[in-house]
């Protein structure tokens, strides 16, 4: 990881946490004390960082602990020459709460984190009690066409890292201009970080091909054992992942929840982060069985 860089946030430098997992050097941060409620973990989505989740943490984590980490490869975690396969994202999420003894949690999911989060139910179905899809990936084989021309891995992997700064910020004014420009900006620092294409190019390519998404969740969710409750949360207007995803899911999966953010796109946490916190929390404190 380069050091020279650091985390910039409204969050106090005592809240950024760092250790090694799994030969990783991952970066975290860690908000709330409650322990009235299980913690929340948030993930992000692909070529994203933990400050995407700025304008709704504090009030998540009012009544709970928050941990927001950088997922591998992204942000201000390292960027190590390995597979970045969806399997080995869940791996390292499960040796962090290792780490922290963290037994169960509430999990959040944003695109491609959302994906992560998936793996995790399949893999350690125990460590995760409610999980809530945001403009998941993993539900459906459509995604935006300069993501499947992104899943070309010898491509970016040996020519890219030179754009990447440029590139994060072309890409993401392009596929969705609701993100805050000083947000963009700090991804666009961040991604300039030598490794940072070699990552995107092997993540991208073990999720996404020319045709679309690789992994579909609800087609294995008979396979797992006393499913968690599950919500996902989409703006209509999202075009990286159609929400016609989440209602192919609901009408998969019996007692999925589904909620809509009206005039919103890909990141709803970013356009309506105050709707988007009150159906998080009704979602994870409400003791009811969900219906559809």
């Amino acid at each position: 990881m380069n050091k020279v860089l650091q985390p910039t946030s409204i969050y106090p430098s005592a809240q950024h946490r760092y250790a090694d997992v799994g030969g990783v050097n991952l970066h975290w941060l860690d908000v709330g004390n409650s322990d009235v409620n299980p913690p929340l973990i948030l993930l992000h989505g692909l070529n994203d960082c933990y400050s995407t989740w700025e304008q709704i943490s504090t009030d998540m984590s009012r009544d709970r602990r928050v941990l927001i980490p950088d997922l591998p490869g992204h942000g201000y975690s390292g960027r190590p020459d390995a597979s970045y396969e969806l399997q080995w994202h869940a791996s390292i999420m499960a040796q962090w709460l290792d780490l922290l003894d963290i037994q169960q949690a509430d999990f959040v999911g944003h695109s491609f984190g959302g994906g992560v989060a998936q793996m995790l139910v399949r893999e350690c179905r125990h460590r995760i009690r409610k999980l809530a899809l945001l403009s998941s990936g993993g539900l459906g084989r459509e995604v935006a066409i300069e993501l499947r021309l992104a899943s070309i891995p010898w491509l970016i992997e040996k020519f890219g890292q030179p754009f990447m700064s440029k590139g994060t910020l072309l890409a993401l004014w392009h596929l969705d201009n609701s993100l805050r420009r000083d947000h963009i900006a700090e991804l666009s620092r961040i991604n300039s970080q030598r490794g940072s294409a070699r990552a995107f190019a092997r993540t991208v390519a073990d999720v996404i091909n020319w045709r679309g998404q690789t992994r579909n969740f609800f087609q294995h969710a008979h396979e797992i054992p006393d499913m968690p409750p599950v919500g996902l949360f989409w703006g209509d207007l999202d075009r990286i992942i159609p929400v016609e995803h989440a209602r192919a899911m609901v009408k998969a999966v019996d007692g999925t929840l589904l909620e809509i953010f009206k005039g919103c796109g890909h990141f709803p946490h970013h356009e309506c982060p105050q709707s988007v916190a009150r159906a998080l929390q009704k979602f994870f404190n409400t003791t009811e069985s969900l219906a559809v």
